[in-house]
């Protein structure tokens, strides 16, 4: 669901209060790790990119939350991780079925990966 909040705080506050903590490390997480990305709120959702284009991002969506890693090479290598219940993969979305299945260290690996990512964006 898109969101109207101006910025990535806000966003964060007006989520749901039994996903916020999550999303607050998902942000966390994006900010240490995308060190050359640029936040900002972007298809109202926060965003991260790099020449203008985004290539991260996330969302409390009605049913999930979502991680957007729309680097066709960091999600190709890294699809083995996510081979559990409660985890859906798309193209370039993850889709957690409940905070407890984000798997904070794997998220931080694909964030490392996408700092020096070069391949196509979906």
């Amino acid at each position: 669901m898109q969101s109207a909040a101006k910025t990535v705080p806000a966003y964060i506050k007006e989520s749901p209060a039994e996903r916020r903590e999550a999303l607050a490390r998902l942000r966390a997480l994006c900010r240490a790790e995308l060190t050359s990305f640029t936040e900002s709120m972007a298809h109202g959702m926060p965003s991260y990119s790099r020449n203008k284009e985004v290539e991260v991002a996330f969302a409390s969506q009605k049913n999930f939350i979502a991680l957007y890693i729309l680097r066709t090479d960091v999600m190709r290598s890294h699809r083995y991780m996510f081979n559990v219940p409660g985890v859906a993969l798309g193209k370039g979305c993850i889709r957690y079925s409940k905070t407890e299945k984000i798997n904070f260290n794997v998220v931080e690996k694909i964030l490392r990966a996408m700092q020096t990512a070069t391949g196509p964006v979906c």
